[in-house]
This record gives C-alpha cells, sequence and structure tokens, in this order.
C-alpha cells in the first residue's frame, strides 16, 4: 500500500472525527488493504452531476466530512459572493441509505455558517428542488441523491440562483474553496433557529406548475390507460397528483414499487434506462392493455416511457425517441400559437442528430451543449432573449420549458401522457406518431455501450482507452471514411484529409466525436459520476413510409453491430 495513502488514512484516527468512522479506518487498516487503497488513493470530485459516490468512510467515499467539508466550501464561497446579502439556501434529498440524515448535517452545516436553510421535512424530487430555488428566492440549492446509481451510493448535488446546477466559473471557484479546506475546519455547532422545515406551500406551487407547462388541453384524457411506477423512489410523492390534476384518471400504479426504499427491492438496479427496471410495469401494462407504461429513477428526473408498437406489445422507446416526440409536440403547440422568432430547442452533443434536422424543418434554432443538463439551464441564463421551449438528452431526461432548470421526470410523465391521449383520440398512437418523425426528418438509430471500470485500476483504464482513440483514431466506421474529428477536450473540429482545425465554441470536456461521409457517428467519453466509458453510436438513412421503418430498423443496428464490432467495444 502506498505511504501517501496510509498518512491519509491516519489522519481520519485523530481526534475530530467521530467514533465509528475511526473504527471503520482501523478495521481497514488492519484487515483490508485494498479496500482502504480505494477509499483514500483520490478524493470526490464534482462530475457532470456534481458529487457522488459509494457511502463509507474515507476521502473516495460519501460520508458526513466529505460532505461537510464541500458544504463548508460552498459556505465560505456563498458568503464571500453575496457578503451584503442573506443567504438562503434550501435542501431536498431522495429514499436512499442515509438520505436524510446527511441532508440533515448538510443543513447543519450552513446553518453554523449563519445561512438561512430551508430544509425539506420529508423526500422530494429533484425537480422539485430545482423549482425551490427560484421560488424561495435562494442563492443555492442542494439535493441529497445518486440518481439511478446502485442502493450503496448517494451524492450530492449543488444548485445556483437560476435553479440549474453549478457551471463555470462558480463550480471552480467552489472547488476551489472546498479544497482550501482541512477537515478540522467544518463548522458542524447548528444553529437550529436558522433551520427552516418545508413542504406544502412548496408543493403545491411545483405541482400547479407542472400542470401549467406539461397539459395542453388534449381530447381523450379519460380513454388513456396509463401505468407507472416510481421505482421505490420519490416520483410517487408528484407524478399521481400530478396527473390526476391534469385529467388522467385511469392510472395504475404499481404497488410493490410504490413505496420509498433505497434497497430498490424489486430491481438489479432503479434504472428506467434498462428494461428490467420496468419488467413488473410492463407486465402489468400487457395484462390491463395499457396504452402506456411509465417508470422514473429514485429522483425522478429521468424516466422511461414504454408504448404499443405497430405489433400492439408494449416497447420500451429510448432517450432519443422520446426527447425527439416530446420535442415535436411542443414545437407544433407553439407553432400554432405562432412563432415569435426567438425560440429554441435544445439537446446534447451524444444525443441524435434528429433534434437538429427537426429544428431546421421547423425554422427554429437547436442550441446544442456538453452532456448534462447543467448546460441547458445555463443556455436559458446565458440568452434571456430567447424563448426555450424545452429539450433534453439521450440518457432519458427532458425538461419543459424553463420553471425547472433541471431534467424533470414529472412534467415530462405528463407531456407523455398528453402526447399518448392525443394521437389516440385522432385514431394514431405515440409509437406512430414517432415513426411519422422518421420519414419527415430522417430515420435514426442510436445505441450506448457502456464499460464499468472500477477503482484506480478502472480508472487508468479509461484514461488509456481516451488517450488510444486519440492518438490512433479510427479512419472509417464501417467502411465509411471519417471526415470529421471533434476533440473537446483541446476544443478542436479536425479534418482528418487536410488537417485543417477549427474552434469549437464550447467548454473543454473530455469528449471524443467522429463523423463519417455517410452520417455515422461515434462518440466516447469518461462519465462524470460512475467509474464507467461511455460510446455512443449514431447511424441514419432515410424512409419514404411508416411501413419501411421496420426493415430498415434491422439494416440500421446491423450496422451499429459491425461498427461496435470493428472497434472492439462490445459490453
Amino acid at each position: 500500500m502506498q505511504n501517501s495513502i496510509a498518512e491519509r488514512a491516519q489522519k481520519w484516527l485523530s481526534e475530530f472525527f467521530d467514533p465509528e468512522t475511526k473504527e471503520e479506518i482501523r478495521e481497514l487498516l488492519q484487515r483490508n488493504p485494498e479496500e482502504l487503497q480505494d477509499r483514500f488513493y483520490k478524493t470526490l470530485e464534482f462530475g457532470t452531476g456534481g458529487m457522488r459516490g459509494i457511502m463509507g468512510a474515507g476521502t473516495n467515499r460519501i460520508n458526513k466530512y466529505t460532505l461537510g467539508k464541500s458544504t463548508q466550501g460552498l459556505s465560505n464561497y456563498l458568503k464571500s459572493t453575496f457578503g451584503g446579502e442573506e443567504v438562503k439556501v434550501v435542501i431536498a434529498y431522495d429514499c436512499r441509505h442515509n438520505s436524510q440524515s446527511l441532508a440533515r448535517t448538510v443543513a447543519e452545516v450552513f446553518s453554523a455558517n449563519d445561512i438561512e436553510v430551508y430544509l425539506f421535512s420529508e423526500l422530494r424530487t429533484t425537480p422539485e428542488l430545482s423549482f425551490a430555488v427560484r421560488y424561495l428566492g435562494c442563492h443555492a440549492g442542494v439535493v441529497l441523491t445518486a440518481s439511478h446509481n446502485p442502493p450503496e451510493y448517494n451524492g450530492y448535488k449543488v444548485y445556483w440562483q437560476d435553479g440549474g446546477q453549478i457551471v463555470p466559473p462558480e463550480d471552480r471557484e467552489i472547488i476551489a474553496a472546498i479544497d482550501r479546506l482541512d477537515y478540522e475546519d467544518i463548522r458542524f455547532q447548528a444553529r437550529p433557529e436558522r433551520i427552516k422545515e418545508i413542504d406544502r406551500e412548496v408543493d403545491e406551487a411545483f405541482l400547479n406548475a407542472c400542470v401549467k407547462n406539461g397539459s395542453f388541453g388534449v381530447p381523450g384524457k379519460e380513454n388513456l390507460s396509463v401505468v407507472f411506477t416510481s421505482l421505490h423512489g420519490t416520483s410517487v410523492t408528484a407524478i399521481p397528483e400530478v396527473l390526476r390534476r391534469a385529467g388522467y384518471q385511469n392510472v395504475t400504479q404499481i404497488a410493490e414499487q410504490a413505496v420509498p426504499d433505497g434497497d430498490f427491492p424489486t430491481v438489479a438496479s432503479p434504472n428506467p434506462e434498462e428494461p428490467e427496471a420496468l419488467k413488473l410495469a410492463l407486465a402489468r401494462g400487457a395484462e390491463i392493455d395499457a396504452d402506456i407504461v411509465i417508470g422514473t429513477d429514485p429522483d425522478s428526473d429521468r424516466l422511461g416511457v414504454a408504448v404499443k408498437n405497430e405489433a400492439g406489445v408494449l416497447e420500451l422507446l429510448n432517450g432519443n425517441q422520446t426527447m425527439v416526440l416530446m420535442t415535436r409536440f411542443l414545437l407544433d403547440q407553439h407553432r400554432e400559437k405562432g412563432f415569435q422568432g426567438n425560440e429554441f430547442i435544445a439537446t446534447t452533443i451524444v444525443s441524435t442528430p434528429m433534434m437538429q434536422s427537426m429544428a431546421d424543418a421547423f425554422g427554429v434554432e437547436c442550441k446544442t451543449s456538453l452532456t448534462g443538463f447543467k448546460w441547458i439551464a445555463k443556455m436559458i441564463r446565458d440568452f434571456p432573449g430567447q424563448y426555450f421551449i424545452g429539450g433534453g438528452e439521450e440518457s432519458f431526461g427532458y425538461m419543459v420549458g424553463d420553471f425547472v432548470r433541471d431534467k424533470d421526470a414529472v412534467t415530462a410523465s405528463l407531456l407523455a401522457c398528453e402526447i399518448a391521449a392525443w394521437a389516440k383520440a385522432r385514431g394514431s398512437s405515440f409509437y406512430r406518431e414517432l415513426l411519422q418523425c422518421y420519414v419527415a426528418y430522417g430515420c435514426y438509430r442510436e445505441r450506448l455501450v457502456s464499460l464499468t471500470k472500477k477503482g484506480m485500476d478502472g480508472a487508468t483504464q479509461i484514461g488509456n482507452m481516451m488517450k488510444e482513440f486519440r492518438e490512433n483514431p479510427p479512419r472509417t466506421l464501417d467502411g465509411s471514411a471519417v471526415i470529421r474529428i471533434d476533440d473537446y477536450q483541446n476544443g478542436t473540429s479536425k479534418d482528418p484529409a487536410t488537417g485543417t482545425e477549427t474552434k469549437i465554441d464550447l467548454p473543454n470536456s473530455n469528449v471524443l466525436i467522429y463523423t463519417t461521409a455517410d452520417g455515422t457517428r461515434l462518440a466516447a467519453r469518461p462519465s462524470g459520476t460512475e467509474p464507467k466509458i461511455k460510446f455512443y453510436v449514431s447511424v441514419c438513412s432515410s424512409i419514404s413510409s411508416t411501413k419501411d421503418y421496420e426493415g430498415e430498423k434491422q439494416g440500421l443496428e446491423s450496422k451499429i453491430d459491425r461498427v461496435l464490432e470493428d472497434l472492439k467495444l462490445e459490453e
């Protein structure tokens, strides 16, 4: 074991740390040096979704000290930035183990720094936290969640005054403020009078805003059969009530998954991106002949949507598909009212290029950001003279309007039901409307391959894979020549044939994208919140009729298979 790691661990045996933490460290020092190394070889950092990790003692773990230090640094930064104001923050937490106690610890540290704290009295969704920041006039917000990660994880996401997650320059400056601290600098001595519990008032405002932004007076709501599951998470506090208020009465909940539970006992992973997570909901949907099945992750920012395909079988759509149809529906609604000329939609660099094709067809701007909704929220802040209609990314997230500044499965679930009811009333279906998009804007297929590489060795492997792709980029993908290499780390777009480089006008990020002459695209990026490297493949063609889709889909899927096989990127 490296001496530096042992030295870091020894510091956690000082009088500052509580007896349980010290006992945990002693046990690791004596009996499990490999585990000790993983807990201390680095310090958890803010990634694309904040700070997220396995719970336990150590610098590379989520615990009262790592969160306390982050909160102390954030407190120092808030006090220095807003020195002449009474600083206010709002805190929410999800269903995970220790979320409630960790949220209380975070609140106590803020209060010890003379910051006014609004703390939700019970678990709430992440979109409600984003909404509450602006509703309560807070300077920042924090939510304790690890999204869809396994049960042993928890996390900490920080939001700024606009309700969006922190972005440059605030993120770097907050990290610098945290890095200047030792654990002994944390102020744990709470000032209870500075902590105010909140619930019903904010809930009412949030639920009403969801209904206002996500419903469009469509006919046929009473004829739509909906199956909904919260996957043991927080959305049970919001989505059933939002659907009820919007007029949906035929909603079936999966009772076994309706109780919040950090063990997620009925699923291997509480991730609606995975069909297995929605197994119970899909079975129930097939049993009652439901029109739509919706499942959300633990903090209710992602949603999975399954609808009946042309064969009448419930099919789980991917994030690109739901994003495309939701955006087209919103564009249609706004076009009926009359475009003002300042509208825009938003997507991310690893999501489907169909969003740009659709924006071109409607004559509106499509802004493309780095991965993560914090960048979409930043667009809204950076362009106050423009009107944000909606947008999303491939990882099952969507945002309707700007009243929430993060991905919002609550309002998006309502929007999905509105589309399904509207289509059914017209003798169509959610799925058939999606096929119409393929006819109108190009037939796209995408696939994500995610490779897990845990621990210090895994981080090295991920780094080496990105290095290899940079130094030895593919020249072709399925026989089509690579005509553009976008390297977001150095901010350049290169034509490999001529060597010509142009600047990419986005912040630097460790992402590579290769585009070929036939429109095939491969993106590679390490995850900012999980020990994974992700590869996104997009291929496209055209169809003249919805009847052509199934045959064309098989050809495009085979093309993706060949790309992955050539690059040896199978899961």
